[in-house]
């Protein structure tokens, strides 16, 4: 489903991920997809997505799917593995509880190019501290 204005405005205090251009597009039960559009402000010294950006993405989608509905969730740890190069102007973040426990959950965050192609692949362990 779309976010609610009250979730996107609560996730635009993630202040990094949306001066980076990252927005929500969905959210669901321990889900979200997240996007941003490619500036040249993206890239590194070679021309291909610096990998800071996939990361960001990827984080900031495990922030929305954690914590949208309500729980206050940071993490505990987190692995990327970059796959390869994105191709055209926007890469999208799909994080996926794989396991909601008492205290923590696990989570892998997909990023793609805009045509579908897996660039980097993000497994995070979250652990959650309180309800919002």
């Amino acid at each position: 489903m779309r976010p609610s204005e009250e979730i996107v405005r609560f996730f635009e205090k993630d202040r990094f991920a949306a001066e980076n251009g990252a927005v929500i597009d969905e959210v669901d039960d321990r889900y979200a997809r997240c996007s941003l559009t490619l500036e040249a402000k993206h890239k590194n010294a070679l021309g291909a997505v610096m990998g800071g950006v996939y990361f960001t993405l990827a984080d900031f989608a495990f922030a929305v799917a954690s914590n949208w509905q309500g729980d206050t969730t940071v993490s505990l740890n987190s692995q990327i593995a970059y796959l390869g190069a994105a191709k055209g102007k926007m890469l999208i973040a799909e994080a996926v509880c794989l396991k909601d426990g008492r205290t923590t959950g696990y989570y892998e965050i997909r990023v793609k190019d805009e045509f579908g192609n897996t660039a980097a692949v993000v497994s995070t362990t979250g652990y959650k501290l309180a309800k919002l």
